[in-house]
């Protein structure tokens, strides 16, 4: 009976959830797991904006609103609201990712006082939840700044519904309309100024654990 050589054996079929071969694509359910360093930056990321949060809230919001708190436009200046949601998505790239961040620096902000109270973490619920499911409905594949600009949307349509409902119940049902535009309008701002600013992270190398900062271009 002559010796099998090693080298003609078939090779042993891969076990499931093993390494694959480079060039291949990663398995959705482990590329899509949070990692400790991903709690990590999202975190210091909603932290960062909650600190933003408060300083425009106490600060810069009163006086830049009074010209326009009878009117349908005031969301038009909140923009800085919702870019949490589409920076830490864009960072991130995991699911929960908007929705997390902006929850942290919603609660954050909250910590310095505010005169809205307990409706600052209600509005970044509605603000996260916006965001993150537009990065859904493209099954969190999509990272350019188109996609930017659409999560920016989601959440400040989210946000112009939720106020539009709670914030100015006495206006008519055309300035609600108007009321709600203009919040999709400041997200299209937030969304490209998120982009940008994912952009300029990842130039500096700060995002090197990240897809987003190995692959510039898609940022």
């Amino acid at each position: 009976m002559s010796a099998t050589n090693p080298s003609q054996q078939p090779a042993a079929s891969q076990p499931p959830g093993t390494s694959q071969p480079p060039g291949t694509s990663q398995p959705p359910a482990r590329g899509r797991r949070w990692r400790t360093v991903d709690i990590i930056v999202a975190s210091v990321l909603g932290v960062a904006f909650g600190v933003l949060f408060a300083a425009w809230n106490n600060f810069v919001y009163p006086t830049v609103y009074a010209p326009l708190s009878s009117t349908p436009f005031s969301p038009a200046i909140g923009a800085i609201w919702l870019m949490p949601a589409v920076l830490g998505a864009l960072v991130i790239r995991r699911p929960g990712a908007a929705l997390y961040t902006e929850l942290v620096a919603a609660s954050t902000s909250m910590l310095f006082g505010s005169a809205w109270g307990m409706s600052v973490f209600l509005s970044g619920l509605w603000q996260g939840l916006g965001a993150e499911l537009v990065f859904a409905l493209l099954a969190y594949r999509r990272w350019g700044v188109g996609m930017a600009v659409l999560a920016g949307a989601g959440a400040g349509l989210a946000m112009g519904v939720n106020q539009a409902i709670v914030s100015v119940p006495e206006f008519s049902l055309d300035w609600k309309a108007v009321y709600v535009g203009s919040a999709v309008f400041t997200g299209l701002i937030a969304g490209v100024l998120s982009w940008l600013l994912a952009r300029s992270l990842a130039r500096t190398g700060a995002l090197a654990p990240f897809a987003a900062g190995r692959a510039q271009q898609e940022v």
